[in-house]
């Protein structure tokens, strides 16, 4: 049986199956979907990422240390491309879906998921953001350092856009603010920062809309809408990333609420970097 709109858990992070729980959720409920789901890499799995140390000359690093995440094999095309009905279903007319997907090859994931918007009934492809992390990724040949944000919109109103600079490009630059993250072993092995929500947040919604986000983690898209005023719904499958964004959630509560170039400003002071890094 499906929720009402006066029963959804807003502002919980519930520990579910991303599918079965929108299929619970009404239609025209959300104003906004952010999501990070598992690429289909096998991401710390036996990978490169796993074994960086071993590779650029360290020591060999145990299977009881690589971290992978559910679902980040082949099947990840597949709940993708499930997960798109539902977005068409949940958001409003001119609200937006922003995706986080890879970069670069060998698999062209941000290709084949991009072609998968385009063909859904629902949803408009409108734009491939790129979000350049600033040297220097894993690899060798071509070394990884961007990734996407697929950007969709569902048809029948204006696109819900709150920028006023007309200053916005299809490309998120070196000295945004939006820093990579290289994560500890203590992290979600493919965690965001919370500025790169942050930024389409601020784009496609206003405060108390209400955003979703059903590949949570552990909550970088939800911190980032406690910094914004915004509303959320997290979802996520892991006990204990679920856990993890809950407690992060309850943190950022506490924390006073600063503006985004402000956050970006005090971070690159207290770490003494440049903002590319």
């Amino acid at each position: 049986m499906g929720r009402g709109m006066d029963s959804l858990p807003i502002g919980e992070v519930i520990c579910a199956d991303a599918l079965e729980f929108m299929a619970g959720l009404p239609s025209g409920s959300i104003d906004f979907v952010f999501v990070d789901p598992p690429y289909g890499h096998n991401n710390n799995n036996g990978d490169m990422i796993a074994r960086r140390e071993a590779i650029y000359g360290g020591g060999p690093v145990p299977e009881t240390d690589w971290r992978p995440i559910a679902n980040d094999g082949p099947e990840a095309n597949d709940l993708f491309r499930a997960c798109l009905p539902e977005f068409a279903r949940l958001l409003q007319p001119g609200c937006c879906c922003c995706c986080c997907g890879g970069g670069g090859g060998p698999d062209p994931q941000f290709a084949r998921w991009s072609m998968w918007i385009h063909e859904q009934r629902g949803l408009d492809f409108k734009q491939m953001v790129v979000w350049d992390k600033g040297p220097m990724g894993m690899g060798h040949h071509y070394r990884r350092s961007y990734e996407t944000v697929l950007v969709s919109q569902v048809p029948g109103a204006a696109c819900r856009w709150y920028d006023e600079t007309n200053a916005v490009e299809n490309i998120i630059r070196p000295g945004s603010g939006i820093r990579k993250i290289i994560p500890q072993a203590d992290e979600h092995p493919t965690q965001k920062p919370v500025e790169l929500a942050q930024h389409f947040i601020r784009l496609h919604t206003r405060p108390g809309d209400l955003v979703l986000d059903c590949f949570a983690g552990s909550g970088s898209t939800l911190e980032a809408c406690v910094r914004e005023g915004r509303r959320f719904i997290g979802v996520e499958l892991d006990p204990q990333w679920a856990e993890v964004a809950r407690e992060r959630v309850a943190e950022a509560r506490l924390q006073p609420r600063l503006p985004f170039e402000d956050r970006a400003e005090k971070k690159a002071l207290d770490e003494q970097a440049p903002l590319w890094l």
